[in-house]
């Protein structure tokens, strides 16, 4: 029998909570989407790799660390038949543990979540500024994103 991989060694999460402020945005054009529950690539019929921004917190109850935010949170998003969507938020790891830590997300989910949605739905939207300024350099080596192959955070500023 396969071993199940423990909450602490998950290296991603979906937002479904987070649908609501998704469909807000959605609403403004008209659109309606589902939270589409199973994280699945077979039926996907388009994906989209980003980055969000949001704050981390170590978990582990040794470890110092007083936690720390990212602007480049990877993200891949995905839309289903049937109007329906999911996106895949990237867990990080701890500078200086390295456990892994899932994010608390700021409204920066909800606004490229929608924008990527509006746009397949051939929506035309002027280009949002999103800042793109961070203290310090992407650590790779951190970002479950980046291990995965779903950190464009190399191709700087990938939006379209």
């Amino acid at each position: 029998m396969p071993s199940r991989k423990s909450k602490s060694d998950q290296r991603w999460s979906m937002y479904s909570g987070l649908h609501d402020d998704v469909s807000r945005l959605l609403e403004e054009d008209d659109l309606h989407f589902d939270f589409h529950e199973h994280d699945d690539t077979k039926n996907c019929i388009k994906d989209y790799d980003t980055n969000i921004m949001g704050r981390f917190m170590c978990r582990n109850r040794g470890c110092g660390s007083s936690g720390w935010a990212s602007k480049k949170i990877a993200i891949t998003i995905r839309m289903y038949p049937g109007a329906q969507y999911n996106v895949r938020v990237y867990h990080q790891r701890c500078k200086g543990c390295n456990s892994l830590s899932k994010p608390r997300l700021d409204d920066s989910y909800a606004e490229r979540v929608a924008y990527r949605l509006k746009k397949w739905c051939g929506i035309e939207m002027d280009r949002p500024n999103y800042s793109r300024q961070s203290r310090g350099p992407h650590q790779q080596d951190l970002c479950e994103g980046c291990k995965d192959g779903h950190c464009n955070q190399l191709l700087l500023g990938q939006l379209d």
